[in-house]
C-alpha cells in the first residue's frame, strides 16, 4: 500500500519564516522550492540558510529553477509538480515570493485536473526590504486560500498547441515550414500521435471521398474550444483553412504541457 505524502510547493522570494514554519508545523514529507536563478548576493545566502533548515526537518527537499516574474512559468511548474503527485496531499504556499508568483500558484490550484491546495501565511510583522534580510518575521496565521475550479485545456488540445508552437514539427505534414498548418495537417498529426479524439476515426484511404467527419471532430473537440479561449486563430487563406497559435495560446501551452508527460515521465 502506497503511503500518502504531504507535499509542499513554495515559490521562494524574500521570505524565511513564512516558508519554513508551515512546513515545520504540517510535518511535510517532501518540499519543492521554486527558486529564481536571478537570486544572488545576500538574498541567496539566506536562501541557503532556509534550505539547510528545511533539510534538517524534512526527509526530502528539491529545488526547481523557475522564473518567478513569469505567471505562466510558475503556473506550469506548480501544475507539473501536482501532476506527478496525484495520490499525495499537495499544498502550495502562495505567500513566499510576491504577487506575480502568488497569482501563478493560485491559478494552478484552481485547475480541476490538479489536487493542489493553496495557502497563505500572514506574518507577525514586516520588517525588512528582503534583499539583505527576509521581508518579514514570524508567522501569525496560516489560511487556506479559497479557489474556484477552472477547466484547463484537455490533453488533446495541449498536444495540438504543442504542434502549432513548433514549425520544425510541421515537416512531413506539408512542404512549407513557414506556412501555418491547415486543418488537414492537424488531422494527420492527430492520427500520427494517436490522439484520443481521432481514436475512432478511420484513415481517409479506407473510405471514399473527403473525411468530413474527422474535420467535425477536430472542430468540436479541439479547435472551437481553443478558439473560444483565444488560444488559436482560424483563417481562410485561399482555399485553405489555416490555424495559428496566439500569444495567449503559447502561454497556455507552457502552463499545461505537463499533460503530455506519460506515466514514465517522458513527453508524448
Amino acid at each position: 500500500m502506497d503511503v500518502v505524502k504531504r507535499v509542499h510547493v513554495v515559490p521562494v522570494g524574500y521570505e524565511f519564516d513564512r516558508i519554513l514554519e508551515p512546513i515545520r508545523n504540517q510535518r511535510a514529507d517532501l518540499v519543492y522550492l521554486l527558486e529564481d536563478d536571478s537570486a544572488d548576493g545576500a538574498m541567496a545566502e539566506y536562501h541557503d540558510e532556509l534550505r539547510a533548515e528545511l533539510e534538517s526537518i524534512v526527509p526530502e527537499v528539491r529545488t526547481v529553477g523557475c522564473d518567478l516574474a513569469d505567471v505562466y512559468a510558475v503556473l506550469g511548474e506548480v501544475t507539473t509538480i501536482a501532476d506527478v503527485h496525484p495520490d499525495d496531499q499537495v499544498y502550495v504556499n502562495v505567500s513566499g515570493a510576491g504577487t506575480i508568483a502568488a497569482i501563478g500558484a493560485t491559478i494552478a490550484c484552481m485547475d480541476v485536473s490538479t489536487n493542489a491546495h493553496a495557502y497563505y501565511v500572514e506574518p507577525e510583522q514586516y520588517v525588512h526590504d528582503g534583499t539583505i534580510e527576509p521581508a518579514s518575521v514570524g508567522v501569525d496565521e496560516i489560511e487556506e486560500v479559497p479557489t474556484y475550479p477552472i477547466d484547463s485545456p484537455t490533453r488533446d488540445q495541449v498536444a495540438i498547441m504543442e504542434f502549432l508552437s513548433d514549425p520544425a514539427a510541421w515537416e512531413g505534414f506539408h512542404d512549407d515550414r513557414t506556412a501555418p498548418p491547415k486543418k488537414k495537417d492537424l488531422i494527420e498529426y492527430a492520427r500520427d500521435r494517436a490522439l484520443s479524439f481521432m481514436a475512432d476515426r478511420r484513415s481517409p484511404d479506407e473510405r471514399s471521398g473527403e473525411d468530413k467527419g474527422a474535420f467535425r471532430v477536430l472542430d468540436t473537440h479541439v479547435l472551437e474550444p481553443l478558439a473560444d479561449d483565444g488560444y488559436v486563430t482560424i483563417e481562410s487563406v485561399g482555399r485553405r483553412r489555416v490555424v495559428e497559435l496566439t500569444e495567449r495560446g503559447e502561454n497556455a501551452y507552457r502552463a499545461f504541457r505537463h499533460k503530455l508527460i506519460d506515466d514514465a515521465g517522458e513527453a508524448r
